[in-house]
Protein backbone atom coordinates (compact mmCIF):
# COMPACT_ATOMS: atom_id res chain seq x y z
CA UNK A 1 0.00 0.00 0.00
CA UNK A 2 1.18 3.72 -0.67
CA UNK A 3 2.07 5.68 2.60
CA UNK A 4 -0.28 7.93 3.66
CA UNK A 5 0.33 10.94 3.31
CA UNK A 6 -1.46 14.67 2.91
CA UNK A 7 -2.19 16.51 -0.09
CA UNK A 8 -0.16 18.92 -1.81
CA UNK A 9 -1.49 21.12 -4.10
CA UNK A 10 1.24 22.78 -7.39
CA UNK A 11 -1.10 24.50 -9.35
CA UNK A 12 -3.68 22.77 -11.08
CA UNK A 13 -1.43 19.47 -9.90
CA UNK A 14 -2.16 17.66 -6.19
CA UNK A 15 1.02 15.60 -5.09
CA UNK A 16 0.24 12.89 -2.53
CA UNK A 17 -0.82 9.42 -1.89
CA UNK A 18 -4.28 10.04 -2.89
CA UNK A 19 -3.02 11.10 -6.22
CA UNK A 20 -0.86 9.18 -9.19
CA UNK A 21 2.59 8.72 -9.11
CA UNK A 22 3.95 12.44 -11.42
CA UNK A 23 6.92 12.29 -13.37
CA UNK A 24 8.56 15.44 -13.69
CA UNK A 25 12.11 16.51 -15.80
CA UNK A 26 14.56 19.79 -15.56
CA UNK A 27 15.42 22.09 -18.33
CA UNK A 28 19.69 22.13 -19.45
CA UNK A 29 19.23 26.12 -21.05
CA UNK A 30 20.10 28.93 -19.39
CA UNK A 31 17.13 30.43 -17.34
CA UNK A 32 17.60 33.39 -19.25
CA UNK A 33 17.26 32.35 -22.35
CA UNK A 34 13.66 32.55 -22.57
CA UNK A 35 13.52 30.93 -26.00
CA UNK A 36 15.69 27.43 -25.70
CA UNK A 37 14.22 27.25 -21.84
CA UNK A 38 10.96 27.42 -23.35
CA UNK A 39 11.66 24.81 -26.44
CA UNK A 40 12.92 22.33 -23.68
CA UNK A 41 10.02 22.65 -21.57
CA UNK A 42 7.50 21.62 -24.16
CA UNK A 43 9.46 19.06 -25.09
CA UNK A 44 9.15 17.65 -21.71
CA UNK A 45 5.63 18.28 -21.56
CA UNK A 46 4.58 16.75 -24.80
CA UNK A 47 6.59 13.45 -23.79
CA UNK A 48 4.21 13.46 -20.78
CA UNK A 49 5.98 15.15 -17.66
CA UNK A 50 3.99 16.98 -15.24
CA UNK A 51 6.50 19.04 -13.73
CA UNK A 52 8.77 21.12 -15.31
CA UNK A 53 11.86 22.89 -12.94
CA UNK A 54 14.18 25.63 -14.07
CA UNK A 55 17.19 26.48 -12.02
CA UNK A 56 17.37 29.98 -10.94
CA UNK A 57 20.97 30.21 -9.49
CA UNK A 58 20.41 34.57 -8.93
CA UNK A 59 17.88 37.21 -8.52
CA UNK A 60 17.91 37.90 -12.49
CA UNK A 61 17.06 34.17 -13.94
CA UNK A 62 14.52 33.95 -11.09
CA UNK A 63 12.68 37.24 -12.36
CA UNK A 64 13.19 36.07 -16.03
CA UNK A 65 11.03 32.60 -14.61
CA UNK A 66 7.90 35.07 -15.45
CA UNK A 67 8.40 35.48 -19.51
CA UNK A 68 9.19 31.63 -19.27
CA UNK A 69 5.32 30.98 -17.62
CA UNK A 70 3.64 33.79 -19.77
CA UNK A 71 5.20 32.65 -22.57
CA UNK A 72 4.35 29.02 -22.36
CA UNK A 73 0.71 30.08 -21.06
CA UNK A 74 0.56 32.19 -24.20
CA UNK A 75 1.37 28.70 -26.18
CA UNK A 76 -1.26 26.68 -24.25
CA UNK A 77 1.15 24.93 -21.35
CA UNK A 78 -0.38 25.59 -18.15
CA UNK A 79 1.88 22.80 -16.46
CA UNK A 80 3.43 23.71 -13.07
CA UNK A 81 6.59 25.23 -12.75
CA UNK A 82 9.53 24.77 -10.42
CA UNK A 83 12.30 26.87 -9.27
CA UNK A 84 15.15 25.46 -8.26
CA UNK A 85 17.35 27.45 -5.84
CA UNK A 86 21.04 27.03 -4.59
CA UNK A 87 22.41 29.43 -2.19
CA UNK A 88 20.22 32.49 -3.04
CA UNK A 89 17.57 33.24 -0.53
CA UNK A 90 16.59 36.19 -2.55
CA UNK A 91 16.20 34.32 -5.38
CA UNK A 92 13.91 31.95 -3.91
CA UNK A 93 11.44 34.81 -2.77
CA UNK A 94 11.55 36.45 -6.02
CA UNK A 95 10.18 32.93 -7.54
CA UNK A 96 7.64 32.12 -4.88
CA UNK A 97 5.95 35.38 -6.54
CA UNK A 98 6.09 33.46 -10.03
CA UNK A 99 5.54 30.06 -10.28
CA UNK A 100 3.49 27.04 -8.90
CA UNK A 101 6.68 25.66 -6.35
CA UNK A 102 10.26 26.54 -5.11
CA UNK A 103 12.63 23.95 -4.47
CA UNK A 104 15.19 24.70 -1.69
CA UNK A 105 18.57 22.88 -0.79
CA UNK A 106 18.55 23.35 3.23
CA UNK A 107 22.24 22.00 2.76
CA UNK A 108 22.68 25.47 1.32
CA UNK A 109 20.12 28.11 1.28
CA UNK A 110 21.53 29.83 4.07
CA UNK A 111 25.03 28.00 4.99
CA UNK A 112 28.17 28.31 2.96
CA UNK A 113 29.87 25.26 2.61
CA UNK A 114 33.82 25.83 3.42
CA UNK A 115 34.15 21.87 4.52
CA UNK A 116 35.18 23.08 7.98
CA UNK A 117 36.07 21.12 11.04
CA UNK A 118 34.02 22.73 13.67
CA UNK A 119 33.27 21.60 16.77
CA UNK A 120 29.21 22.59 17.83
CA UNK A 121 28.28 22.66 21.49
CA UNK A 122 24.80 23.43 21.75
CA UNK A 123 24.16 27.02 21.85
CA UNK A 124 26.38 27.30 18.61
CA UNK A 125 24.57 24.93 17.01
CA UNK A 126 20.76 26.25 17.98
CA UNK A 127 22.42 30.10 16.97
CA UNK A 128 22.76 28.74 13.77
CA UNK A 129 19.45 27.44 13.60
CA UNK A 130 17.91 31.12 14.67
CA UNK A 131 20.26 32.10 11.12
CA UNK A 132 18.10 30.05 9.45
CA UNK A 133 14.87 31.24 10.54
CA UNK A 134 15.88 34.79 9.86
CA UNK A 135 16.90 33.86 5.69
CA UNK A 136 13.80 31.28 5.90
CA UNK A 137 10.63 32.75 7.52
CA UNK A 138 10.36 35.07 4.80
CA UNK A 139 10.34 32.73 1.81
CA UNK A 140 8.12 30.55 3.91
CA UNK A 141 5.53 33.65 4.57
CA UNK A 142 5.57 34.25 0.62
CA UNK A 143 5.00 31.04 -0.26
CA UNK A 144 1.65 30.90 1.84
CA UNK A 145 0.85 34.60 0.55
CA UNK A 146 0.77 33.14 -2.50
CA UNK A 147 0.14 29.52 -2.61
CA UNK A 148 2.87 28.09 -4.13
CA UNK A 149 4.64 24.70 -2.62
CA UNK A 150 8.05 23.90 -1.74
CA UNK A 151 10.23 20.96 -2.12
CA UNK A 152 13.02 20.80 0.70
CA UNK A 153 15.43 18.98 -1.44
CA UNK A 154 18.28 17.67 0.53
CA UNK A 155 21.67 16.19 -1.96
CA UNK A 156 24.10 13.84 -0.20
CA UNK A 157 26.22 16.40 -2.02
CA UNK A 158 25.71 19.51 -0.32
CA UNK A 159 24.99 18.96 3.18
CA UNK A 160 26.13 22.03 5.34
CA UNK A 161 29.43 21.81 7.53
CA UNK A 162 26.96 22.48 10.77
CA UNK A 163 25.15 18.90 10.10
CA UNK A 164 28.84 17.41 9.00
CA UNK A 165 30.17 17.82 11.79
CA UNK A 166 27.09 16.53 13.97
CA UNK A 167 26.33 13.41 11.89
CA UNK A 168 28.54 13.47 9.21
CA UNK A 169 27.70 12.38 5.60
CA UNK A 170 25.41 10.44 6.15
CA UNK A 171 21.89 9.10 5.66
CA UNK A 172 20.80 10.20 9.54
CA UNK A 173 22.43 13.89 8.32
CA UNK A 174 20.69 14.04 5.38
CA UNK A 175 17.16 13.87 7.32
CA UNK A 176 18.04 16.19 10.04
CA UNK A 177 19.21 18.56 7.15
CA UNK A 178 15.74 18.70 5.76
CA UNK A 179 13.71 17.98 9.41
CA UNK A 180 14.89 21.70 10.95
CA UNK A 181 14.01 22.93 7.51
CA UNK A 182 10.21 21.20 8.33
CA UNK A 183 10.43 22.03 12.01
CA UNK A 184 10.23 25.75 11.28
CA UNK A 185 7.34 25.07 8.21
CA UNK A 186 5.52 23.65 10.99
CA UNK A 187 5.68 25.85 13.88
CA UNK A 188 4.92 28.82 10.74
CA UNK A 189 1.26 26.80 9.87
CA UNK A 190 2.76 26.09 6.64
CA UNK A 191 2.39 22.61 4.72
CA UNK A 192 2.22 22.53 1.60
CA UNK A 193 5.96 20.52 1.10
CA UNK A 194 7.33 17.69 -0.67
CA UNK A 195 10.36 15.94 0.56
CA UNK A 196 13.44 14.49 -1.12
CA UNK A 197 16.94 12.91 -0.19
CA UNK A 198 18.87 12.60 -3.12
CA UNK A 199 22.54 10.73 -3.52
CA UNK A 200 24.15 9.25 -6.45
CA UNK A 201 24.32 5.72 -4.15
CA UNK A 202 21.04 4.04 -4.71
CA UNK A 203 21.84 2.78 -1.35
CA UNK A 204 22.46 5.56 0.68
CA UNK A 205 19.62 7.32 -1.04
CA UNK A 206 17.23 4.40 0.04
CA UNK A 207 18.39 3.99 3.61
CA UNK A 208 17.92 7.82 3.67
CA UNK A 209 14.13 8.26 2.46
CA UNK A 210 13.23 5.35 5.00
CA UNK A 211 14.86 7.11 7.78
CA UNK A 212 12.96 10.24 6.85
CA UNK A 213 10.13 8.28 6.80
CA UNK A 214 10.54 6.85 10.03
CA UNK A 215 11.74 10.58 11.63
CA UNK A 216 7.97 12.03 10.10
CA UNK A 217 6.07 9.50 11.90
CA UNK A 218 8.29 10.27 15.28
CA UNK A 219 6.88 13.82 14.41
CA UNK A 220 3.53 13.20 13.11
CA UNK A 221 3.96 14.31 9.77
CA UNK A 222 3.53 13.15 6.76
CA UNK A 223 4.27 14.86 3.60
CA UNK A 224 4.62 13.59 0.37
CA UNK A 225 8.12 12.44 -1.08
CA UNK A 226 9.81 12.91 -4.30
CA UNK A 227 12.21 10.33 -5.36
CA UNK A 228 15.67 10.19 -7.41
CA UNK A 229 18.86 9.15 -7.69
CA UNK A 230 20.70 12.22 -8.29
CA UNK A 231 23.47 12.22 -10.89
CA UNK A 232 22.96 8.71 -12.33
CA UNK A 233 24.84 8.90 -15.29
CA UNK A 234 23.46 7.90 -18.89
CA UNK A 235 22.65 4.94 -21.42
CA UNK A 236 21.59 2.15 -19.50
CA UNK A 237 23.72 2.52 -16.50
CA UNK A 238 21.60 5.65 -15.80
CA UNK A 239 18.23 3.51 -16.10
CA UNK A 240 19.29 1.09 -14.27
CA UNK A 241 20.96 2.99 -10.87
CA UNK A 242 17.24 5.01 -11.19
CA UNK A 243 15.09 2.02 -10.95
CA UNK A 244 17.52 0.47 -8.06
CA UNK A 245 16.83 3.01 -5.84
CA UNK A 246 13.60 4.95 -7.38
CA UNK A 247 11.98 1.14 -7.40
CA UNK A 248 12.34 -0.05 -4.62
CA UNK A 249 10.99 2.47 -2.30
CA UNK A 250 8.00 2.84 -4.66
CA UNK A 251 7.92 -1.04 -4.30
CA UNK A 252 7.46 -0.26 -0.59
CA UNK A 253 4.82 2.79 -1.04
CA UNK A 254 6.82 5.34 -0.29
CA UNK A 255 7.18 8.07 -3.10
CA UNK A 256 4.64 10.56 -4.42
CA UNK A 257 6.85 12.06 -7.44
CA UNK A 258 9.65 10.91 -9.17
CA UNK A 259 12.63 12.18 -11.76
CA UNK A 260 15.11 9.76 -13.67
CA UNK A 261 18.13 12.12 -13.63
CA UNK A 262 19.92 11.07 -17.08
CA UNK A 263 23.16 13.02 -19.02
CA UNK A 264 20.63 12.90 -21.87
CA UNK A 265 18.40 15.95 -23.05
CA UNK A 266 15.61 16.05 -20.36
CA UNK A 267 12.71 14.77 -22.39
CA UNK A 268 14.40 11.53 -22.00
CA UNK A 269 13.90 11.52 -18.52
CA UNK A 270 10.51 11.05 -19.10
CA UNK A 271 9.88 7.52 -21.08
CA UNK A 272 12.28 5.56 -18.48
CA UNK A 273 10.42 7.50 -15.26
CA UNK A 274 6.58 6.21 -16.94
CA UNK A 275 8.53 2.78 -17.39
CA UNK A 276 9.36 2.84 -13.59
CA UNK A 277 5.91 3.57 -12.59
CA UNK A 278 4.43 0.72 -14.88
CA UNK A 279 6.48 -1.97 -13.09
CA UNK A 280 5.22 -0.90 -9.67
CA UNK A 281 2.01 -0.53 -10.70
CA UNK A 282 2.10 -4.37 -11.90
CA UNK A 283 2.63 -4.82 -8.63
CA UNK A 284 -0.27 -6.22 -6.52
CA UNK A 285 -0.56 -3.55 -4.07
CA UNK A 286 -1.15 -6.62 -1.40
CA UNK A 287 2.35 -7.57 -1.99
CA UNK A 288 4.21 -3.79 -1.59
CA UNK A 289 5.31 -3.88 1.99
CA UNK A 290 6.62 -1.77 4.84
CA UNK A 291 10.39 -2.62 5.37
CA UNK A 292 11.10 -3.92 8.55
CA UNK A 293 14.04 -5.99 7.97
CA UNK A 294 17.03 -5.28 9.47
CA UNK A 295 18.62 -3.78 6.52
CA UNK A 296 16.27 -0.72 6.22
CA UNK A 297 18.72 1.72 7.84
CA UNK A 298 22.02 0.02 6.89
CA UNK A 299 24.19 -2.91 4.79
CA UNK A 300 24.68 -6.11 5.58
CA UNK A 301 25.92 -9.06 3.21
CA UNK A 302 24.24 -12.46 3.88
CA UNK A 303 26.49 -14.89 5.01
CA UNK A 304 26.37 -18.43 2.59
CA UNK A 305 28.67 -20.92 2.10
CA UNK A 306 31.20 -20.94 -0.63
CA UNK A 307 29.41 -23.91 -3.04
CA UNK A 308 31.97 -24.51 -6.62
CA UNK A 309 33.07 -20.45 -6.23
CA UNK A 310 29.02 -19.61 -5.36
CA UNK A 311 28.90 -17.62 -2.15
CA UNK A 312 30.96 -16.91 0.74
CA UNK A 313 32.95 -13.64 -0.19
CA UNK A 314 32.97 -14.28 -3.31
CA UNK A 315 31.08 -11.16 -5.87
CA UNK A 316 27.76 -12.70 -7.05
CA UNK A 317 27.57 -14.68 -10.57
CA UNK A 318 26.32 -14.47 -13.93
CA UNK A 319 24.13 -17.26 -15.55
CA UNK A 320 23.22 -16.76 -18.95
CA UNK A 321 22.03 -18.52 -21.89
CA UNK A 322 24.08 -16.68 -24.12
CA UNK A 323 28.45 -17.34 -24.08
CA UNK A 324 28.77 -13.97 -25.42
CA UNK A 325 31.45 -11.88 -23.12
CA UNK A 326 30.31 -8.19 -22.47
CA UNK A 327 33.35 -6.22 -22.38
CA UNK A 328 36.10 -8.47 -21.42
CA UNK A 329 33.56 -10.42 -18.84
CA UNK A 330 31.96 -13.92 -19.77
CA UNK A 331 28.87 -15.47 -18.04
CA UNK A 332 30.06 -17.75 -15.03
CA UNK A 333 27.95 -20.21 -16.22
CA UNK A 334 26.40 -20.96 -19.61
CA UNK A 335 22.93 -22.28 -19.94
CA UNK A 336 23.00 -24.94 -22.61
CA UNK A 337 20.41 -27.91 -24.40
CA UNK A 338 23.52 -29.67 -25.59
CA UNK A 339 27.06 -30.94 -25.20
CA UNK A 340 28.09 -29.58 -28.53
CA UNK A 341 31.10 -27.17 -28.66
CA UNK A 342 31.99 -27.25 -25.14
CA UNK A 343 34.85 -25.21 -23.51
CA UNK A 344 37.12 -26.67 -21.06
CA UNK A 345 37.51 -23.06 -19.65
CA UNK A 346 33.75 -22.33 -18.82
CA UNK A 347 31.30 -23.49 -17.11
CA UNK A 348 27.75 -25.11 -18.01
CA UNK A 349 24.47 -25.85 -16.77
CA UNK A 350 22.26 -28.15 -18.53
CA UNK A 351 18.19 -29.54 -17.71
CA UNK A 352 18.80 -32.24 -15.05
CA UNK A 353 17.03 -34.79 -18.06
CA UNK A 354 20.08 -34.20 -20.43
CA UNK A 355 22.73 -34.57 -17.52
CA UNK A 356 24.52 -38.00 -16.14
CA UNK A 357 27.46 -38.43 -14.24
CA UNK A 358 29.72 -39.43 -16.97
CA UNK A 359 29.78 -35.61 -18.23
CA UNK A 360 32.63 -33.38 -18.22
CA UNK A 361 33.09 -31.79 -14.77
CA UNK A 362 32.62 -28.87 -16.07
CA UNK A 363 28.84 -29.51 -16.50
CA UNK A 364 26.18 -29.29 -13.89
CA UNK A 365 22.45 -30.01 -13.50
CA UNK A 366 19.58 -27.84 -12.75
CA UNK A 367 16.34 -28.95 -11.48
CA UNK A 368 13.59 -26.89 -12.35
CA UNK A 369 11.44 -28.58 -9.31
CA UNK A 370 12.36 -29.90 -5.22
CA UNK A 371 10.12 -32.90 -6.76
CA UNK A 372 12.66 -33.66 -9.92
CA UNK A 373 16.08 -33.02 -7.79
CA UNK A 374 14.50 -35.93 -5.00
CA UNK A 375 13.56 -38.42 -7.51
CA UNK A 376 16.62 -38.10 -9.52
CA UNK A 377 19.76 -40.65 -9.26
CA UNK A 378 22.06 -37.53 -11.86
CA UNK A 379 22.75 -35.56 -9.24
CA UNK A 380 26.34 -34.23 -9.02
CA UNK A 381 28.52 -34.46 -6.45
CA UNK A 382 29.54 -30.61 -6.54
CA UNK A 383 26.74 -28.61 -7.95
CA UNK A 384 23.54 -28.68 -8.64
CA UNK A 385 21.34 -26.01 -9.11
CA UNK A 386 17.53 -26.58 -7.85
CA UNK A 387 14.40 -23.91 -8.69
CA UNK A 388 11.74 -24.24 -5.32
CA UNK A 389 8.47 -22.48 -4.71
CA UNK A 390 9.85 -19.82 -2.07
CA UNK A 391 6.72 -19.81 -0.24
CA UNK A 392 7.19 -23.25 0.57
CA UNK A 393 10.60 -23.01 2.54
CA UNK A 394 10.64 -24.65 5.52
CA UNK A 395 13.67 -26.30 7.90
CA UNK A 396 12.24 -29.77 7.04
CA UNK A 397 12.78 -28.89 2.77
CA UNK A 398 16.01 -27.25 3.61
CA UNK A 399 17.60 -29.57 5.38
CA UNK A 400 17.22 -32.16 2.86
CA UNK A 401 19.99 -30.45 0.91
CA UNK A 402 23.68 -31.02 0.83
CA UNK A 403 26.50 -28.76 0.67
CA UNK A 404 26.60 -29.33 -3.52
CA UNK A 405 23.35 -27.16 -3.93
CA UNK A 406 22.30 -23.49 -4.93
CA UNK A 407 18.75 -22.63 -4.87
CA UNK A 408 17.31 -20.76 -7.66
CA UNK A 409 14.51 -18.36 -6.55
CA UNK A 410 12.44 -17.03 -9.44
CA UNK A 411 10.49 -13.66 -9.70
CA UNK A 412 7.81 -15.20 -12.06
CA UNK A 413 6.25 -17.04 -9.60
CA UNK A 414 6.33 -14.76 -6.55
CA UNK A 415 6.97 -10.81 -5.61
CA UNK A 416 9.38 -9.05 -3.98
CA UNK A 417 7.68 -8.99 -0.48
CA UNK A 418 7.72 -13.55 -0.80
CA UNK A 419 11.59 -12.76 -1.53
CA UNK A 420 11.95 -10.38 2.02
CA UNK A 421 10.24 -13.23 3.83
CA UNK A 422 12.34 -16.28 2.07
CA UNK A 423 15.64 -13.88 2.44
CA UNK A 424 14.27 -13.80 5.95
CA UNK A 425 13.44 -17.07 7.18
CA UNK A 426 16.56 -18.47 5.45
CA UNK A 427 19.13 -16.09 7.94
CA UNK A 428 16.75 -16.43 10.72
CA UNK A 429 17.14 -20.18 10.81
CA UNK A 430 21.13 -19.28 9.93
CA UNK A 431 20.44 -21.68 6.40
CA UNK A 432 23.72 -20.84 4.36
CA UNK A 433 22.86 -22.20 0.92
CA UNK A 434 23.86 -19.27 -1.64
CA UNK A 435 21.04 -18.46 -4.18
CA UNK A 436 20.34 -17.46 -7.50
CA UNK A 437 17.96 -14.44 -8.35
CA UNK A 438 16.37 -15.30 -11.87
CA UNK A 439 13.64 -13.51 -13.79
CA UNK A 440 11.95 -13.99 -17.31
CA UNK A 441 11.27 -11.29 -19.32
CA UNK A 442 8.64 -10.89 -22.23
CA UNK A 443 8.32 -7.31 -22.91
CA UNK A 444 9.50 -6.28 -26.36
CA UNK A 445 11.08 -2.75 -24.92
CA UNK A 446 14.34 -4.01 -24.01
CA UNK A 447 14.44 -0.84 -21.60
CA UNK A 448 11.40 -1.53 -19.69
CA UNK A 449 13.17 -5.17 -19.32
CA UNK A 450 16.22 -3.40 -17.69
CA UNK A 451 14.02 -1.50 -15.69
CA UNK A 452 12.14 -4.50 -14.28
CA UNK A 453 14.92 -6.69 -13.58
CA UNK A 454 16.84 -3.93 -11.78
CA UNK A 455 13.81 -3.67 -9.53
CA UNK A 456 12.99 -7.01 -9.12
CA UNK A 457 16.54 -8.57 -8.74
CA UNK A 458 19.12 -5.49 -8.49
CA UNK A 459 17.34 -4.10 -5.53
CA UNK A 460 17.71 -7.74 -3.40
CA UNK A 461 21.30 -7.23 -4.50
CA UNK A 462 21.44 -3.71 -3.02
CA UNK A 463 20.61 -4.95 0.33
CA UNK A 464 23.13 -7.81 0.51
CA UNK A 465 20.53 -10.95 -0.60
CA UNK A 466 21.31 -13.16 -3.41
CA UNK A 467 24.56 -14.80 -5.04
CA UNK A 468 23.74 -13.93 -8.93
CA UNK A 469 21.68 -13.22 -11.29
CA UNK A 470 19.99 -15.19 -13.92
CA UNK A 471 18.38 -13.12 -16.69
CA UNK A 472 15.69 -14.62 -19.37
CA UNK A 473 14.37 -12.47 -21.80
CA UNK A 474 12.54 -13.91 -25.67
CA UNK A 475 13.72 -10.83 -27.84
CA UNK A 476 17.19 -9.66 -26.14
CA UNK A 477 19.39 -12.69 -25.77
CA UNK A 478 22.36 -10.63 -27.27
CA UNK A 479 21.51 -7.83 -24.53
CA UNK A 480 21.03 -9.66 -21.46
CA UNK A 481 25.18 -10.33 -20.11
CA UNK A 482 25.38 -6.66 -20.60
CA UNK A 483 22.69 -6.01 -18.60
CA UNK A 484 23.10 -8.67 -16.30
CA UNK A 485 26.99 -7.49 -15.42
CA UNK A 486 25.41 -3.81 -15.45
CA UNK A 487 23.31 -4.73 -12.86
CA UNK A 488 25.99 -5.70 -10.70
CA UNK A 489 28.04 -3.34 -11.45
CA UNK A 490 25.10 -0.41 -10.15
CA UNK A 491 24.73 -2.15 -7.04
CA UNK A 492 27.98 -1.94 -6.50
CA UNK A 493 28.22 -5.94 -5.82
CA UNK A 494 30.70 -6.83 -8.67
CA UNK A 495 32.74 -4.13 -9.84
CA UNK A 496 34.00 -4.65 -13.67
CA UNK A 497 34.69 -1.15 -14.90
CA UNK A 498 34.69 2.47 -14.12
CA UNK A 499 32.03 3.96 -12.20
CA UNK A 500 30.96 7.41 -13.66
CA UNK A 501 28.49 9.79 -11.54
CA UNK A 502 27.26 12.66 -13.69
CA UNK A 503 24.48 14.85 -13.56
CA UNK A 504 21.95 15.65 -15.88
CA UNK A 505 22.98 19.30 -16.32
CA UNK A 506 21.16 22.25 -16.19
CA UNK A 507 21.28 25.99 -16.51
CA UNK A 508 23.75 26.15 -14.42
CA UNK A 509 26.21 24.21 -16.29
CA UNK A 510 28.54 26.15 -18.78
CA UNK A 511 29.93 23.29 -21.03
CA UNK A 512 28.07 20.70 -23.05
CA UNK A 513 27.99 18.01 -19.95
CA UNK A 514 26.63 15.32 -22.38
CA UNK A 515 29.78 15.22 -25.02
CA UNK A 516 32.39 15.69 -21.78
CA UNK A 517 31.11 13.20 -20.05
CA UNK A 518 31.32 11.06 -22.85
CA UNK A 519 34.90 11.98 -23.44
CA UNK A 520 35.80 11.29 -19.94
CA UNK A 521 34.59 7.78 -20.33
CA UNK A 522 36.32 7.55 -24.02
CA UNK A 523 39.72 7.89 -21.70
CA UNK A 524 39.45 6.53 -18.71
CA UNK A 525 36.52 3.72 -19.37
CA UNK A 526 39.45 0.44 -18.54
CA UNK A 527 40.55 2.00 -15.32
CA UNK A 528 38.33 -0.88 -13.64
CA UNK A 529 37.16 0.05 -10.12
CA UNK A 530 37.34 3.74 -10.16
CA UNK A 531 34.67 6.23 -9.45
CA UNK A 532 34.80 9.58 -11.85
CA UNK A 533 32.19 12.38 -11.04
CA UNK A 534 31.67 14.64 -14.04
CA UNK A 535 30.17 17.67 -12.17
CA UNK A 536 28.30 20.58 -14.15
CA UNK A 537 28.60 22.84 -11.03
CA UNK A 538 29.67 23.00 -7.58
CA UNK A 539 26.13 22.59 -6.04
CA UNK A 540 26.74 18.94 -5.46
CA UNK A 541 30.06 18.40 -6.59
CA UNK A 542 32.46 18.51 -4.14
CA UNK A 543 30.19 16.93 -1.27
CA UNK A 544 29.13 13.81 -4.38
CA UNK A 545 32.60 13.60 -4.93
CA UNK A 546 33.39 11.96 -1.81
CA UNK A 547 32.18 9.17 -2.77
CA UNK A 548 34.42 9.07 -6.17
CA UNK A 549 38.06 9.10 -6.50
CA UNK A 550 38.20 11.62 -9.17
CA UNK A 551 36.19 14.88 -9.78
CA UNK A 552 35.45 16.95 -13.13
CA UNK A 553 33.80 20.14 -12.01
CA UNK A 554 32.32 23.39 -13.73
CA UNK A 555 33.24 26.39 -12.10
CA UNK A 556 32.90 28.99 -14.86
CA UNK A 557 32.50 29.62 -17.93
CA UNK A 558 34.35 26.82 -19.99
CA UNK A 559 36.45 26.45 -16.96
CA UNK A 560 37.03 23.32 -14.58
CA UNK A 561 38.39 22.62 -11.45
CA UNK A 562 39.89 18.51 -10.77
CA UNK A 563 39.53 17.31 -7.26
CA UNK A 564 40.93 14.01 -5.70
CA UNK A 565 38.33 12.72 -3.63
CA UNK A 566 37.42 15.57 -2.09
CA UNK A 567 40.15 17.28 -1.84
CA UNK A 568 40.56 20.51 -4.67
CA UNK A 569 43.80 19.75 -6.37
CA UNK A 570 43.73 21.74 -9.84
CA UNK A 571 41.55 24.74 -10.71
CA UNK A 572 40.92 27.22 -13.28
CA UNK A 573 41.34 24.63 -16.35
CA UNK A 574 40.08 25.80 -19.86
CA UNK A 575 37.72 23.32 -20.61
CA UNK A 576 39.60 22.03 -23.99
CA UNK A 577 42.26 20.92 -21.53
CA UNK A 578 40.44 19.38 -18.56
CA UNK A 579 40.32 15.97 -19.79
CA UNK A 580 43.89 15.64 -20.42
CA UNK A 581 44.65 16.91 -17.05
CA UNK A 582 42.57 14.63 -15.55
CA UNK A 583 44.44 12.10 -16.86
CA UNK A 584 47.58 13.28 -15.60
CA UNK A 585 46.19 13.29 -12.22
CA UNK A 586 45.00 10.02 -12.00
CA UNK A 587 48.64 9.16 -13.24
CA UNK A 588 50.18 11.55 -10.31
CA UNK A 589 48.39 9.44 -8.51
CA UNK A 590 49.29 6.02 -9.53
CA UNK A 591 45.61 5.23 -10.69
CA UNK A 592 46.51 4.64 -14.49
CA UNK A 593 47.23 1.90 -16.55
CA UNK A 594 47.49 2.14 -19.80
CA UNK A 595 44.27 0.61 -22.15
CA UNK A 596 44.76 -2.47 -23.59
CA UNK A 597 44.87 -2.61 -27.81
Amino acid sequence: MRRKTLSVKIGNLSIGSDHSIKTQSMTTASTMDTFKSVEEAIRIIETGGKLVRFTAPNINEAKNLLNIKKSLLEKGYNTPLVADIHFTPNAALEASTIVEKVRINPGNYVDKKRFKIKEYDEKSYQDEIEKIKEKFIPLISSCKENSVAMRIGTNHGSLSDRIMNRFGDTPIGMVESAMEFLRICQDNDYNQIVLSMKSSNPIVMIHAYRLLVKSMENENMHYPLHLGVTEAGDGLDGRIKSALGIGTLLSEGIGDTIRVSLTEDPEFEIPAAEKIIKKINSISEKNRLKNTDKRAFSFSKRETLLTEGIGGKNPPIVISSNSNSFEGNYPDFIFIKDLKNLDKSKKYIMCHKEFSKNQPKNVFPYFSSLKDFRKSNNTSDSLNFIEIDIKKITNTIIQTFSNSTVLVLSIDKCSRHDFLNAFRFLEDNEIKIPVILKGNYRSSDFEQVAIDASIDLGSLLLEGMGNGVWIETEEFDDKINELSFLILQNTRTRIFKTDYISCPSCGRTKFDLQDTTALVKKYTNHLKGLKISVMGCIVNGPGEMADADYGYVGSGDGIISLYKGKELVKRNIPSKNAVDELIHLIKDNDDWVDPKN
